[in-house]
């Protein structure tokens, strides 16, 4: 099997465990290709030893599987760059919860076992895309997580028009709105009060940051509908964060978000249970009184 890996490049003992994975995987005689930035992170700072290997930057690879080493931001910017390549993407978490990348260092060489015995599951995730005129969102305009809209740091909150498939739905008057797909669900839209979605639910979550009214609740709709969405801002303009990636926006720029024409695959173990992680995780039910 050939092997594309990314890895976070920021912290060295997020990516410590790349030595043994590089290990297992020389075991299986797989073949490597490895994003530069994160090869020359590897080389420079952890003095690492690694095996000869393809070296690629952007999205200039193929594979018959990416590997992302990291947390949940590791894995989104892999999924990023995999785009509509349709390559299935494993999650080695060194991170703290990981929802996404969710196979522990220790499980890894299990899990390779499995790989190579084609004992494992692949999960088709939804994407959202936004649309806009603005030059430098639509250079990346696809969320595996969410799509933010939010008020600039020093403002104040921002009025966000919206409407659903061309029917106005409200006004919210809020410090933003996430619109979050069902894998974005237990991210940045759990934090603002949003609901745990089942992954392959087919839905999109709209949820309020601060609304100012206390009657506004998040709300769930078909993941093949349109939402728009017109901004108005005393500082007249606001940010738009695609999974993480925020740029500054006018005043006068309409959002058009709805699912995109692609999904992303994602690699998981066999015995893998969406319920096992929420309780695992986020201690879903735990009583430690």
């Amino acid at each position: 099997m050939k092997f594309a890996i990314f890895g976070n490049t920021y912290q060295a003992k997020k990516s410590s465990h790349a030595e043994n994975l590089f290990r297992i995987l020389e075991r299986h005689n797989a073949q490597l290709s490895i994003c530069r930035e994160f090869y020359h992170f590897l080389i420079a700072d952890l003095h690492l030893n690694i095996p000869s290997a393809e070296l690629f930057d952007g999205d200039d690879f193929s594979a018959d599987m990416v590997i992302s080493i990291g947390g949940d931001g590791t894995f989104l910017k892999a999924a990023s760059r995999v785009g509509k390549k349709n390559i299935p993407i494993l999650g080695i978490n060194t991170g703290r919860l990981g929802f996404l990348a969710d196979v522990s260092p220790e499980e890894m060489e299990s899990t390779f076992e499995e790989i190579y015995n084609h004992h494992y599951k692949v999960e088709e995730r939804s994407v959202l895309q936004l649309k806009c005129d603005h030059a430098q969102l639509m250079k990346s305009p696809y969320a595996l997580n969410e799509i933010a809209i939010l008020k600039r740091d020093s403002s104040s909150m921002i009025s966000i028009h919206t409407a659903i498939n061309g029917a106005p739905l409200t006004t919210y008057q809020a410090d933003g709105l996430v619109i979050s797909t069902p894998t974005g669900s237990t991210a940045y839209s759990l934090s603002v009060g949003g609901p745990v979605i089942v992954p392959h639910s087919k839905t999109i979550a709209i949820t309020p940051v601060a609304p100012h009214s206390l009657n506004v609740r998040p709300i769930v709709i078909c993941d093949d509908w349109e939402i728009t969405l017109d901004v108005e801002s005393r500082s007249h303009n606001f940010l738009v964060a695609i999974d993480g990636r925020s740029e500054s926006c006018k005043e006068s720029t309409r959002l058009t978000i709805s699912r995109a024409d692609y999904s992303i695959k994602v690699v998981k173990r066999y015995n893998h249970i969406f319920f096992d992680t929420l309780r695992n995780k986020l201690m879903w039910g735990a009583d430690i009184r």
